[in-house]
């Protein structure tokens, strides 16, 4: 660990933690209760020889692969000693649920409205397969279903599909998964070449991030290598945020001006601040340029893509803001979940659809705890007060949506909740021998 730069196990950390995935995909998330200890730390062990590592492209399954992960309730299961546990992130310990007030999960957003069991002691650890199409999906389920199929004391509690568009787009639209990090020795390319890459402690645990730490669960067979992940379950009111936007729009362009200026981006993808006036959708798709900009030259003020926007929020960049952008620096995946609503339609039609949001970092706190609390449900950092994300902060009706304009500023009429929780865990990613370590416990 003394050298100037420390090279990745790549052979050692789950896919998942650093691949972006392919485009488009299909998804699958699987939670598992362990009833039995034995039978918990058998699927351990099976586990460990179907997930893939990062260092392996000559995967036959090409784009597919499974990961594995573990809340602190399965670790407990598992029987890992309480002195092991204790070196983990304090939040991973208290679990998703119980940070609900820090996170804004309240109202409808919180725990006791979630669906079951997410949230709760029963939920031990979570299957993720990723494919390029639902077919190649159900195969990645099918080389899985050997880990857990036949072993009695685990059971399957909750599942859920959900896939990405060859647009890339979510239910409101827009396009998604833009912007990705560069890990400093992971060999995959960032999508900001004016963003230097990070350190790589600071998505995966046993090596120096930003300010020269090491983050690390005991012992270090079980820690290093791994990763925290966050998967939350995000219901969109669809029809809600598209009758917003026409009530406060002046007409249809006007619409998707405002639209533009909540998000930071237009639909297509293309970012205000490479394009300002008007959509580029060639822009939008061309993953070389759509996210290659700063904002402290060229917009510090915030009168191309408002400070209070969706993705000046979760990522200022350069701006000018309270703290250090590059010690809240996440890895953000998303996979829409349900059918889209109809184009035009401005009436809720009952059936589910949203967002499942992945986190993958080894801050759990300074991250995405960050990120959501006091970046996405608070303005203080940029001098706005308090101020929520016009598209994806929790809402009560009260607050508003500014948008920086000269010679005076236009203020949007209140903004309810367009996005619900619908449940989530914090959890573990460990490394692949950690796995086969988690497998081999001892009573």
């Amino acid at each position: 660990m003394s050298g100037r730069r420390v090279a990745l196990e790549l052979d050692d950390i789950q896919r998942g933690v650093l691949a972006p995935r392919p485009t488009p995909y299909a998804a699958t998330y699987l939670a598992f209760h362990i009833g039995d200890r034995a039978h918990g730390r058998e699927l351990m062990r099976r586990a460990s020889e179907v997930v893939t590592s990062v260092a392996d492209s000559a995967n036959p399954l090409g784009e597919t692969w499974v990961s594995v992960a573990v809340t602190c309730h399965g670790l407990e299961v598992l029987g890992v000693p309480s002195a092991s546990l204790e070196t983990f992130a304090w939040e991973f310990r208290q679990g998703m649920a119980a940070r609900a007030r820090a996170l804004g999960d309240d109202g409808e957003s919180s725990p006791e409205h979630w669906e079951a069991p997410l949230g709760t002691p029963d939920v031990h650890v979570v299957f993720t397969a990723v494919a390029p199409d639902p077919e190649r999906l159900e195969a990645a389920v099918e080389r899985a279903r050997p880990a857990y199929d036949q072993l009695t004391g685990v059971t399957a509690v909750w599942r859920q599909d959900c896939y990405a568009l060859p647009t890339g787009t979510e239910h409101f639209g827009y396009r998604d998964g833009v912007s990705h990090p560069v890990v400093e020795g992971s060999g995959i390319a960032g999508s900001n070449r004016l963003e230097a890459p990070l350190k790589a402690g600071e998505f995966v645990l046993g090596y120096r991030d930003e300010i020269g730490g090491v983050q690390m669960p005991r012992p270090e067979a079980l820690g290093r290598n791994g990763s925290y992940a966050v998967f939350r379950k995000l219901h969109q009111d669809v029809a809600s945020f598209r009758r917003y936007l026409r009530q406060a729009a002046t007409g249809p362009e006007d619409e998707e001006l405002l639209a533009a200026k909540m998000m930071g981006r237009w639909r297509s993808g293309a970012p205000l601040a490479l394009s300002p006036h008007h959509d580029d959708p060639a822009l939008g798709a061309d993953p070389s340029r759509r996210n290659t900009f700063l904002y402290a030259r060229e917009d510090p003020a915030g009168f191309v893509t408002p400070a209070g926007c969706h993705i000046r929020r979760a990522n200022p960049r350069d701006a000018s803001v309270a703290g250090e952008v590059r010690l809240h620096r996440m890895i953000r995946r998303g996979a829409v979940y349900g059918p889209p609503l109809p184009d035009g339609d401005l009436e809720n039609d009952g059936v589910d659809r949203g967002l499942m949001f992945a986190f993958i970092g080894a801050h759990l706190g300074r991250q995405f705890e960050f990120v959501q609390s006091q970046w996405m449900n608070d303005s203080v950092f940029f001098g706005a007060g308090d101020a929520k994300d016009p598209v994806a902060g929790s809402h009560d009706g009260s607050g508003d949506f500014t948008i920086p304009r000269r010679p005076v500023r236009r203020r949007l009429p209140p903004l309810p909740r367009f996005v619900v929780t619908r449940g989530g865990e914090y959890c573990f990613l460990p490394g692949l021998r950690a796995l086969g370590w988690l497998g081999n416990l001892r009573d």
